[in-house]
């Protein structure tokens, strides 16, 4: 069953598969508490619920057994104009990447339901997910033998790099599990020292400093001390991904039709942005990533970045 879900993973378009038994990570929850006491997390106010369900899989899926891992590339080696407002790759495709996802993942659980029976599966409770549970996706690709999470805390997959997507997938079926792979960035800091808001330490991500997170997941506008370093970016932030060697060494693009972008991420310049109606972000973005963010946020974003672009 171990090389049956593995090999239909690969076949339903994923780029990775791996297999790690399901068990409480109380190192994790242990540091997970310390984090969140520290208020890093910011206006994330969700990561302090379902606490248990997010750092043991088993209590948010009973009678899990088996975590199955999958990861996706999206990178693109394609650029956005110089000195235009920057938008992360993650978001660069046409399809929400959660969409996706979820889709490629269905594919995999009526394979696997198809071969082994419906049993293999809690249908009483949500057990596939893409960043739609309380539950740590790099963990447990990490425990699932995908690759490491590095000093950018970002997964790190040795043949793929950091612009992947993570998918999980519970089963309530003991299987073979797959070796976790230790850490392998060594002594490197390029991810911190690159930085420009100093969010990283080596071992945790302060979100309120992080560009991705006042981009993105902070409903207020921009902290003021995080404005002028904002680097042009306007949509999460690569930065910190561009530079790790691991990237620089692995990354290849993607050749998923499902993640064609949108062109005109690739067009648009600092003015296009700028003049960017909401009839034609609707139009342009309308089940893309970036729609998530919403066109007032987008917006503000743009005209606070505007002149450190």
């Amino acid at each position: 069953m171990h090389t049956f879900i593995k090999q239909k993973a690969l076949e339903t378009g994923f780029d990775a598969c791996g297999i790690a038994k399901a068990e409480a990570l109380e190192s994790d929850a242990l540091f997970l508490k310390q984090w969140l006491q520290k208020g890093m997390h910011g206006e994330m106010k969700y990561l302090e619920r379902n606490f248990e369900k997010r750092t043991n899989p088993q209590v948010l899926v009973p009678e899990t057994k088996s975590v199955v891992v999958v990861l996706l590339n999206y990178y693109t080696e394609k650029n956005q104009p110089a000195g235009s407002p920057q938008i992360a790759r993650y978001a660069h495709s046409e399809t929400d990447y959660h969409t996706v996802m979820k889709s490629m993942l269905a594919k995999l659980e009526t394979a696997i339901v198809t071969k082994y029976g419906a049993e293999v599966i809690n249908h009483n409770f949500q057990h596939s997910f893409v960043d739609s549970a309380p539950i740590l996706e790099r963990r447990w690709a990490q425990r699932a033998g995908l690759g490491w999470i590095g000093k950018h805390t970002q997964l790190i997959a040795p043949a793929i790099g950091s612009y992947c997507f993570i998918g999980v997938l519970l089963l309530n079926k003991e299987l073979e599990y797959d070796t976790q792979m230790p850490d392998r960035c060594g002594k490197c800091t390029r991810c911190i020292d690159a930085c420009p808001t100093n969010a990283l330490n080596g071992r945790s991500l302060d979100a309120r400093k992080c560009i991705s997170y006042q981009t993105i997941e902070n409903k207020k506008p921009v902290a003021d001390e995080i404005r002028s370093k904002l680097s042009g970016c306007v949509l999460g932030c690569d930065i910190c991904a561009d530079v790790c060697p691991w990237n620089n060494k692995w990354a290849k693009p993607h050749h998923n039709s499902l993640l064609k972008p949108v062109e005109v991420i690739y067009s648009y310049k600092k003015e296009d942005w700028a003049a960017l109606t909401k009839e034609d972000f609707g139009i342009q973005f309308k089940n893309s990533a970036i729609k998530r963010a919403g066109y007032e946020k987008l917006k503000e974003n743009i005209m606070i970045s505007g002149t450190n672009l």
